[in-house]
């Protein structure tokens, strides 16, 4: 039975794209801490991370620092937050978001009803900073 991420990898469920390459992909999250938060997720099922092999976490967490930099760069932020929880979805992710304080780790907070517009506009600008930054190969041309 496949994940929700694997739906979403494979195109049968929307999502906001901002990077894809051949071992991961990252997209925004539904339920945001804050405009920008971003998923990385390995395109193979694995479900702790403590089961993938050191290969693909050390390109994920690449990947994540990537995207980290991105965020701080177009947000303004201080930081990047990176979490890797596990519960919500069986499916190994790492989240990814813009931080100002360690208050903004608190999942209880995160969006329920994020504006499309805003996450739109969060995704193309994060794009475009990837793209900046050298990445354009792993960037979508547009809004998937």
């Amino acid at each position: 039975m496949s994940t929700v991420f694997s739906k979403v990898i494979s195109g049968e469920l929307p999502a906001r794209f901002v990077w894809q390459d051949e071992l991961c992909v990252g997209f925004f999250s539904i339920a945001p801490l804050a405009y920008g938060h971003t998923l990385v997720v390995p395109r193979t099922e694995v479900d702790r991370w403590t089961d993938a092999d050191s290969e693909l976490m050390a390109h994920l967490t690449t990947v994540a620092q990537r995207i980290g930099k991105a965020q701080v760069e177009t947000f303004g932020s201080a930081r990047a937050g990176l979490v890797v929880a596990g519960y919500e979805v069986p499916h190994l992710h790492l989240h990814v978001w813009p931080s100002n304080s360690l208050a903004d780790f608190d999942f209880s907070k995160a969006m329920q009803d994020p504006d499309p517009a805003q996450m739109d506009e969060s995704a193309e600008k994060l794009r475009v900073a990837l793209r900046l930054m050298g990445d354009a190969e792993h960037v979508p041309a547009e809004q998937d």
